[in-house]
Formats: C-alpha cells, structure tokens, sequence
C-alpha cells in the first residue's frame, strides 16, 4: 500500500481484454474485480497510451453502474476508489482505509491483518511525537496573538509531510515539510490579505537582501515575519552543516526570495495595478507560488542521499516538478486561472472548466513519466516526494475545494492518521 507500482510493460498486454470490434469486451463488464484493477491501472498511465485511456472511461463507466449491486468489502473498495484512486490518494490514508477492508473479507489472513494493525497504530504514534515537537516549536514563536489575519494549519501541514514520505525515517522531512508551509502560510496570507502594495514590494526588497539589520525599515507586523524567517533559516543552515548538506543553504534562501517575489506579483494583479501577459504567465507564476521548490529545499537536510546534483536538477525546472506544482489548485482569489484563461481564449466557464481537467491529467500524465524514468543524478525518494506532492494537492483540493483553508473537508483524514488508534 505504500507506493503503486508500474511495470514497464507494453501497453499492447491490455488488448487480450478487446473483442475483434477493437472494443473491450463486454464480458468484462460483470467482472468486478477485474475492472477495478483496470481502473488502478489506467491511472498510470502517460501520454500516447491510448488504451489506457479507453479503459478509464471504460471501467469507470462499469464500476459506476454494478457499485450498487455488489457486497461489502468489494462495494466499499469500490466507492472509495472512485472517490479516490489509489496512485493519486496520500498513501497512509488509503492503508487505512484499505485496512477496513481487508477485516471484512472472509479470506483474510488474521495473523497478516493483526501485523498491519499494530504497524499502522505504532507509525501513528510517531506522528503524534511529532506533532508535539511541531507544536512547541509553534508555540515558542507564540504568532497567533501577533499576526492574527494568518491562517494556523500546523496540523494540516504535517498531514502534507505525511503525503511526502509516510515511512518513520523520514520523521525530519516531515517536520520540514510542516514548517516551511506554515511559514509559507503566513507568508501567502500577509501578501493576499494583510499588506498594502507598497509595503508587499518593501518586504520583498527586503527578503532580497535577506539582512537583519533592515528590519527597522519594515512595519512592526512585517519585522515580526521577517525575523520568523531568517531563525527558521538560521536553524536549517544549523542543520545542514550537522549533515554536511551546507550547499544546499544558498538554493534555500533563494527558494524564499523568488516565492515573495511571486506573491508579490499575484498581490499586484490581484489589486490591479498589474495584469499577466498572458494565461502562460499566470500559471508559470503559480508554479513558484505552489510551495513546491520551498518545501522541496527545505528537506534536504533529512534526506541522506542527496547531493549537489540535486540542486542542480531542482534548478533546471524539471518537468516533473512543474507537473505537481501544476496540479494544485489554488483558491478563493480575485482573479483565478479560469478568469485569466477565459478572457484570453474568449471562453466560457464550462469549456474553461474542461480544459482545466484536461490540463490536470496531462500534467498527472507528466509526473507520471518522469517518476518512472531513471534519472542518474536524482535520488528516487527526492523524486517520490514530488509525486507525494501532487498526491497531497490532490487530496486537499479536489473537485474545487480547498480543504487546507476550509479544514473541515480534511478533519476526517486527520483524525484517522493522527488521533484514532486501530482496535486491535
């Protein structure tokens, strides 16, 4: 359950479930099991996979019309994998779930389902270690009384470093992962809803030259985030010289510059005193604004097997780091990527709304390829947290909605991973 699994295969091996018409077969159509497993399948998939594209709509067509008439467990798996599918679901939520389903099937292996139990509460024990850490780190920092307009999402972050690597090694990428988008959080919400635009393009001056001794330039609100910054950042160059990853310190600063700079930019469209160029220039913007290269430098320090090559990659743009930061939606703006996308193509909302999905699978098709190919110079878990990424925004934004602003879409998910033990 902890990662899906692709083989390398042709996708010729699916044409044995076609009938002579080149359609599939309609045999196939009661076949419950068979079709979920296709429908798993089918979103591996990348471009030019034509068959696996007939599949979705195949099996998903299928397991739409039988969900009704099948029995517990099978009908549970069922629903939950049209809800959300496996590749794209965090994946401890979905061992949970999966986990339900396992204890109802009459052929299960009782000693296999107690093992996973205790291994799903023991991990999730460690979490809560680690959400007390977090929560004294907040804590001393005691921002809620002075910034009041920001959002406090402690543990929906940390729900997010979860999506990055589930595994109990990783409790420092977790961590990282939780305070720089927390950080990041404050950082959004004094752009889009706090600063006037002079004092967005003073603090981002100020982020450039990245000096505490300008902080008497900021007002008293903005000294504060300033100082917040640079001591996470004086405790992460801390780090990164425990670990020898002191290389990585420069490209993390840099990270935060260009997302201020970023906001800063949106600040201004927003307000009006700007426009973008064009709809590629909204999404290329949001693409820094997704947190995604922040939060990628952020956990290098944990990360053992990451070298300067790395850096190097990160800073190239690659295509699939594009692809995850393209798959989160942001929301509750002024101005949104379906406006700006409208206006320039003369659309409606409904074609805007389509292409938006079309979009998001070609960039699922994206990520995929890349997760799959071998890349010499990048380690696999550096490139698993990329996918952890979009399967992340997957979940917290889905079908329009933003569960890291509205907690409550994602209040069920974190209860089952960070508060409910599994009765053993």
């Amino acid at each position: 359950m902890g990662r899906s699994i692709r083989l390398d295969l042709s996708t010729s091996v699916f044409d044995k479930f076609k009938g002579k018409d080149n359609r599939f077969k309609e045999t196939l159509n009661t076949d419950a099991k068979g079709l979920l497993s296709l429908y798993e399948a089918a979103h591996l998939r990348i471009h030019g996979e034509q068959v696996l594209e007939e599949a979705l709509a195949f099996t998903k067509h299928h397991l739409k019309r039988i969900v009704q008439q099948l029995e517990s467990p099978l009908q549970d798996q069922v629903m939950r994998a049209l809800e959300q599918p496996l590749h794209r679901g965090i994946p401890r939520i979905e061992t949970r779930y999966y986990i339900s389903f396992y204890e109802k099937d009459n052929s299960k292996n009782e000693l296999l389902l107690k093992l996973a139990k205790w291994d799903f509460n023991h991990v999730q024990n460690m979490y809560k270690k680690d959400l007390c850490e977090l929560s004294r780190w907040w804590k001393e920092f005691d921002l809620n009384p002075k910034l009041p307009y920001a959002r406090d999402r402690l543990v929906e972050t940390y729900l997010w470093g979860t999506a990055y690597h589930f595994e109990p090694q990783y409790s420092y990428v977790r961590i990282a992962v939780a305070k720089s988008i927390q950080m990041l959080t404050i950082v959004d919400d004094t752009y889009d809803n706090y600063a006037t635009i002079e004092e967005g393009d003073l603090f981002t001056e100020i982020m450039e030259r990245w000096n505490i001794d300008e902080t008497d330039q900021l007002p008293e609100y903005l000294k504060i985030l300033y100082k917040f910054i640079l001591t996470i950042y004086d405790d992460y160059e801390r780090e990164a010289a425990k670990q020898g990853k002191l290389f990585a310190v420069p490209y993390a600063k840099e990270t935060v510059k260009e997302i201020c700079k970023a906001y800063n930019k949106g600040l201004k469209w927003v307000m009006g005193q700007q426009i973008p160029s064009s709809f590629e220039e909204y999404i290329a913007n949001t693409v820094i604004t997704s947190c995604i290269y922040v939060i990628s430098s952020a956990t290098i320090p944990g990360m053992k097997s990451v070298s300067k090559e790395t850096i190097d990659w990160l800073r190239s743009v690659p295509k699939i780091v594009i692809a995850s930061a393209k798959r989160e939606s942001r929301q509750g703006q002024t101005l949104t990527g379906l406006d700006f996308y409208m206006k320039q193509h003369g659309v409606s909302m409904e074609v805007t709304a389509d292409k938006f999905i079309e979009l998001t699978e070609d960039a699922w098709k994206d990520l995929n390829t890349d997760w799959m190919a071998k890349i010499s110079s990048v380690p696999k878990d550096m490139v698993e947290q990329v996918l952890g990424y979009a399967r992340a925004a997957e979940v917290f934004f889905r079908s329009g909605q933003d569960g890291y602003t509205k907690t409550e879409i994602v209040a069920h998910h974190i209860a089952a991973l960070f508060l409910d033990p599994i009765i053993i």
